[in-house]
């Protein structure tokens, strides 16, 4: 092999492979710092209010002041939830399922110091609650029920209730430690259970528990008189769609305009990213070219010296070898290059993350690391197929 490849290097064009070289780690480096990029944006988001999570819209009925004098129900019917679950712009659709029974709490903070308040309780399908827990389930017969508070509601309680009333300020983990009675009242029927916080939600703005509690204690205790459904949750597939606001405003439905801000804001962030790496994408198929333009020319150059090898007994795997080599090896050194780039990038912009996010979990670069491997063997094994197959035509054609 290295004296086939004395004899073809002679021909080799420095400023083609550079050209091709650059084009490549330049693709090749957008490609991964866009998708590492995107999957740290998402971590930082992941336990807050994630704009780059599904959209989702809380809806309800305008009420007004006719709705209050005349005593129209601002609930939405089977009809308007079927209509609704039809337009082309949602994709799944549920609804908020209300208690019908009388619910108290009582929180016992420490000793000699506890309140006790009438609350009451919603539930909406697991796949629409944001908050993640091996605990969010419910057994019949059990007394223990996992609950999920907003978050809005631990931030009115340390700095509006305990502020005002010299109590202590409570952290998430420790909340979630302490434990509620909970009585709940209905058909007659008086019972004493224990509440677990096992969360705190951002999307959804109430006291959720699971949907099968909620179907079993509306059951038992108000003989399954749930009230009907006055807020639903849709998610949407784009929320820049014009059709849901149009649709919302000719119904009479109203939904929060921060929301609807935040997931437009999502949606751009979405199409940006995916331009990027459609950019760098469209980049590494142009390089490819570039290579492939390069080893024909290559090729054709040594087009004599290549029969001639051939000839004296040469096999075609043995002369397209160190064209194979050369092509491979070039990839390989993008893939590294562009490999410390990314970790240098990278590692620029999450200090600037983790300083507005303290929190913050930082992400594995596997993902990106498989993503840019996969590249690099499919551009390889295509190098090696192509030009393997030119060798193979220049044999048969000695033939």
């Amino acid at each position: 092999m290295q004296l086939v490849w004395k004899l073809l290097r002679q021909h080799i064009s420095i400023p083609q492979f550079a050209g091709f070289f650059l084009a490549n780690l330049v693709g090749m480096t957008i490609i991964l710092l866009g998708l590492q990029f995107y999957t740290d944006i998402q971590s930082v988001y992941e336990g807050e209010d994630s704009f780059m999570k599904a959209d989702y819209f809380i809806i309800n009925k305008k009420i007004s002041a006719v709705t209050t004098l005349t005593g129209k129900s601002n609930a939405f019917s089977a009809g308007e939830m079927e209509e609704l679950a039809s337009q082309p712009f949602i994709e799944k659709l549920g609804k908020f399922t209300s208690s019908a029974y009388d619910v108290k709490a009582t929180f016992n903070l420490e000793e000699g110091t506890s309140f006790s308040t009438e609350m009451f309780f919603e539930s909406v399908p697991d796949e629409f609650v944001d908050v993640k827990s091996e605990d969010w389930k419910f057994q019949k017969g059990s007394k223990d029920i996992p609950i999920i508070l907003p978050r809005n509601y631990l931030d009115l309680y340390n700095f509006g209730y305990a502020q005002s009333r010299s109590l202590p300020k409570l952290s998430e983990g420790i909340l979630g430690m302490i434990r509620l009675k909970i009585n709940i009242d209905g058909m007659g029927m008086h019972d004493v259970y224990e509440g677990r916080i096992v969360g705190f939600s951002s999307r959804l703005n109430t006291i959720l528990v699971p949907q099968e509690f909620m179907d079993w204690a509306n059951a038992t205790y108000a003989a399954d008189k749930a009230s009907p459904a006055t807020r639903l949750i849709m998610q949407v597939n784009n929320p820049t769609d014009d059709r849901i606001t149009s649709y919302l405003q000719d119904n009479g439905y109203e939904t929060d305009q921060d929301k609807l801000s935040a997931s437009k804001t999502t949606f751009i962030l979405r199409l940006v990213v995916g331009i990027v790496m459609t950019i760098g994408l469209v980049i590494c198929i142009l390089s490819f070219y570039i290579l492939m333009l390069s080893v024909y020319l290559l090729v054709e150059k040594n087009m004599t010296k290549l029969e001639n090898l051939l000839l004296i007994g040469y096999s075609p795997r043995k002369v397209s070898m160190p064209y194979q080599v050369l092509t491979v090896g070039l990839n390989v050194l993008v893939f590294i290059i562009a490999v410390v780039v990314l970790m240098i990038a990278r590692g620029q912009y999450l200090t600037m993350f983790e300083s507005f996010f303290p929190e913050m979990q930082t992400p594995s670069m596997m993902p990106t690391m498989g993503v840019g491997i996969g590249l690099l063997v499919v551009v390889s094994v295509v190098n090696i197929i192509v030009v393997y197959t030119k060798v193979m035509s220049i044999w048969k054609r000695k033939d």
